[in-house]
């Protein structure tokens, strides 16, 4: 179970479902189990609670469409539940990797030591509390920089037709870079890599990492996958960490 550094790239799509087959990993799967259930508490009853609701807020939104647009309403439909499903989804599930990231942080530092034949590090809680306050800014450097965007996209939802129309495209390819964003960030903030220096690096391979994001997007909307999600995406990421970015950027 060592990888190659330094290899050509893959596709996003590659390290996605590397997620999925290392999560399963012997001496990985203890790590897995913390971010998995903070994952189904909080994922499980949150769409729970949104899937009560979804008819009532579905007809309030169709209800601000004016008269003269009615008959866009088959298409506006599915756009609004698509939109509600993606901002519902990427909220609950960075209010999880915020709860989870010290343990997210745990789970990539032991994968890539696994993934690159070195000795996984002794890490106990002790560590981890000494970690957390350097996680913690972390994690709201990430917010810092999603929040001013997202508000101008959220916005848009709310401008009957044409905005509400572009609104879930441009927020779908939004949530896709700053999942690619929030799950890269964990093997880079591992080695103390400076956040804007890691968008940086995230740009130079921004298609694998926007298909990595994409179908973390899409997995993070199916009822029962998205449980199970955060892990995955972690596990993904890592790897590609390993093969695209240690040679360069490990410390």
């Amino acid at each position: 179970m060592v990888a190659n550094t330094g290899i050509a790239p893959r596709s996003g799509l590659f390290y996605f479902s590397q997620g999925w087959k290392l999560i399963k990993e012997p001496g990985i799967r203890r790590f897995v189990v913390l971010p998995l259930l903070v994952n189904m508490l909080l994922m499980g009853g949150a769409f729970w609670w949104l899937f009560t609701r979804l008819e009532g807020w579905i007809a309030t939104l169709m209800a601000m469409v004016p008269n003269w647009l009615q008959w866009l309403s088959y298409l506006i439909w599915p756009l609004a539940v698509i939109s509600i499903l993606l901002v519902f989804g990427y909220f609950f599930s960075t209010l999880a990797n915020w709860i989870a990231a010290p343990f997210n942080g745990l789970l990539a530092e032991q994968l890539e030591a696994r993934l690159t034949g070195a000795t996984p590090p002794d890490t106990g809680v002790v560590d981890i509390m000494k970690d957390l306050p350097r996680i913690m800014k972390r994690e709201w450097q990430k917010f810092a920089w999603y929040l001013p965007r997202a508000l101008v996209l959220l916005v848009l939802f709310f401008i009957p037709g044409i905005g509400q129309t572009l609104a879930p495209v441009l927020w779908f390819l939004f949530s896709a870079w700053m999942l690619a964003i929030q799950y890269c960030d964990y093997p880079f903030d591992n080695h103390k890599v400076p956040f804007a220096q890691m968008r940086v690096a995230l740009r130079e391979r921004k298609f694998i990492n926007m298909q990595f994001g994409a179908l973390t997007s899409i997995f993070t909307m199916i009822p029962l996958l998205n449980l199970v999600i955060m892990p995955v995406a972690v596990c993904g990421a890592t790897a590609m960490w390993v093969d695209c970015y240690r040679e360069r950027h490990a410390r």
